[in-house]
């Protein structure tokens, strides 16, 4: 694997830094971790891991913490002048493709079954790596895919549209927690003014679908680019009739797919079965352990010595 710096900058500060910052304010505010969780709202854990300096925070927890604070937007810019990803892994297949997303103007791409990397979650993309892979080698593929999304999800990054097949809400990753986080961060990045999603239903049958998964990208010299993938190989295409070809079907696909407010409301939709799912998952653990304790009670009671009962004798009455 290559080695790249995720924006090609000089870090102003490090992730430690934000963290220490932040634990000034939240305690000259008097509040706990937990307590600004509540606020943000998000995890005890998020504050605990960005304040330590080993979670990489969106700037949306950044402007949050600003506000609940009252710092006058100096965590926000903050955010900003860090290089999160100062040195990440990518694959060497994958090195092409992430070095056009350090660099494009725009951007456009067709997903199904899993949700695209520019739009994952930290657990959900750990969930997906964990699949092929463990250990160290999860961690340096996750913190190279979340690298490639700091530009994109910067207030005035490049445009991004994704039309997603509902497959990518179906397909359960990491389970129900998981993909109603996954969800709830579609929602949010989908109001950036930079970033559209749209859903293509499964039962929208008319609808013609590219034959795999792909993207349009535009390069700032004016460069045209199909890209796809196979098992670990990465496809290149920058032939302008095939360009203008698969723009055409995308477009088509665009223009019959749910809308933008559409798509929020499936997406929406998704998010509150995997809650109920998860609200399911977590009674049924609760009802389990609470039948493990009954069964131990049981157990231990039958278990325990016996000690013999001292009986009155015939004709004598108990003292």
């Amino acid at each position: 694997m290559n080695r790249r710096n995720a924006t090609g900058g000089t870090a102003a500060t490090t992730a430690a830094v934000f963290g220490e910052v932040l634990k000034h304010h939240r305690e000259a505010a008097g509040l706990t971790q937990e307590a600004l969780a509540c606020k943000v709202p998000c995890d005890r854990s998020q504050v605990a891991r960005v304040e330590a300096g080993v979670r990489v925070p969106q700037d949306t927890f950044a402007d949050a913490c600003d506000q609940i604070l009252g710092t006058g937007g100096m965590l926000l810019r903050l955010w900003g002048r860090i290089d999160w990803y100062p040195e990440v892994q990518h694959p060497d297949w994958f090195e092409r493709r992430a070095q056009m997303d350090a660099v494009a103007v725009a951007l456009w791409a067709y997903q199904e079954r899993v949700i695209p990397g520019l739009l994952q979650t930290e657990d959900y993309a750990r969930a997906l790596f964990s699949r092929v892979t463990s250990g160290n080698e999860v961690e340096e593929r996750v913190r190279a895919r979340l690298s490639r999304q700091q530009r994109f999800l910067a207030e005035d990054g490049p445009q991004y549209i994704a039309v997603l097949d509902e497959s990518c809400l179906r397909n359960v990753v990491g389970g129900p927690a998981v993909m109603r986080d996954q969800c709830v961060h579609l929602l949010s990045v989908g109001q950036r003014p930079n970033i559209r999603i749209q859903v293509a239903p499964a039962d929208f049958a008319e609808l013609v679908r590219p034959n795999s998964p792909m993207s349009l990208i535009a390069l700032p010299d004016g460069e045209r680019w199909v890209y796809s993938e196979s098992l670990d190989r990465g496809h290149f295409d920058n032939d302008p009739a095939a360009y203008v070809r698969h723009e055409r079907t995308y477009d088509a696909l665009r223009a019959d797919a749910l809308s933008a407010r559409e798509s929020a409301a499936l997406i929406s939709e998704a998010m509150g079965g995997y809650e109920r799912d998860e609200r399911d998952r977590t009674q049924h653990r609760d009802v389990g352990q609470e039948q493990l304790q009954r069964r131990q009670r049981r157990r231990l009671h039958r278990n325990r010595p016996r000690y013999p009962r001292r009986r009155p004798r015939p004709g004598q009455q108990e003292r």
